[in-house]
């Protein structure tokens, strides 16, 4: 079994992406594939197969993201979300 990260995606962020996504499954949220695998291969495919997307964004000030971490990572699809 070989996951392939999609086009123009590096392998950090597939990477992040799938980590913060493995943690939202195993918070309870619904998979968006069919299997029986863990919650890690579960997030990979997901990411692979453009289910999940980033919704946080770049912004010009360095230290905007300090103050919305924490809340936004706390809401349930606040970081990844369901396409």
């Amino acid at each position: 079994m070989t996951i392939q990260r999609p086009a123009g995606m590096g392998a950090f962020h597939f990477s992040v992406l799938a980590t913060l996504r493995a943690a939202q499954l195993l918070r309870g949220c619904t998979p968006r594939v069919e299997g029986s695998h863990k919650a890690t291969v579960i997030a990979q495919f997901e990411v692979a197969e453009g289910k999940v997307k980033q919704l946080l964004s770049v912004t010009a000030d360095p230290l905007a993201h300090v103050a919305l971490a924490a809340p936004m990572l706390e809401e349930e699809l606040a970081v990844v979300d369901a396409v």
